[in-house]
């Protein structure tokens, strides 16, 4: 049995927020970053890392000037992930409008320098083309050997995992597709929620999954 953390986000930012280097009854969690071009393994604590993407960097220094010229709203603001840049624009007065408005510049200047931008909830990330959560679930999934499968996901990033699980499911290998929704952001996205198998209440109905999962997998090992 293998658990993993498939995130956008650097590897070392999953593994701190989750306060899981060196807690006990980890040895089968690996956590896949920036769309599994980082792995951590919690059995040995090894972080490794592929090449720097080409075409980050450039889109790092030439985004700030970018969004003072589009008149960009205050709230808006940027995440650098490393491997990728996101745009957030939750914390203005008009969200919407303001994804929209940077829509298409910021697709512009991903494509220029050989990125593609994946839209999310309030969210347009420049990251590089062929790596994504699917990849990265698949590869994973590959190499464990597994012939089971549940993933959970609450945003439009998501999807290509969706799409992975679908995929290995008309293979013959069984899948569940979790949407968390609601809770405690209140927020459920449609295209997530429409293609799962079950829709929890956010992340602490995630947990509350989870756990019922492993009662029953120890009571069934006690049987």
């Amino acid at each position: 049995a293998a658990v993993a953390v498939v995130t956008g986000r650097p590897a070392d930012a999953a593994v701190r927020q989750g306060g899981l280097s060196g807690a006990e009854g980890l040895e089968h969690l690996t956590v896949l970053g920036a769309y599994g071009a980082e792995r951590w393994d919690a059995r040995t604590g090894e972080m490794s890392a592929a090449p720097p993407p080409p075409g980050v960097a450039a889109v790092r220094s030439e985004l700030p000037a970018l969004l003072a010229d589009l008149g960009a709203p205050a709230g808006t603001w940027t995440e650098d992930k490393g491997r990728a840049v996101a745009v957030h624009t939750r914390r203005t007065d008009d969200p919407s409008a303001a994804f929209e408005l940077l829509r298409t510049p910021l697709c512009a200047l991903a494509e220029r320098h050989g990125l593609v931008v994946e839209p999310g909830r309030m969210v347009l990330e420049l990251r590089p083309p062929g790596i994504d959560k699917g990849a990265a679930l698949t590869a994973h999934l590959r190499g464990a050997g597994a012939n089971a499968v549940l993933y959970a996901g609450d945003d439009l990033g998501d999807l290509a995992a969706f799409a992975a699980v679908e995929k290995l499911r008309d293979e013959g290998v069984p899948g569940v597709l979790v949407c968390s929704g609601g809770g405690e952001t209140g927020e459920t996205v449609p295209e997530i929620a429409d293609r799962a198998d079950v829709v929890v209440d956010g992340p602490s109905g995630l947990v509350a999954l989870l756990n019922a999962l492993a009662d029953q997998l120890d009571t069934d090992a006690r049987a």
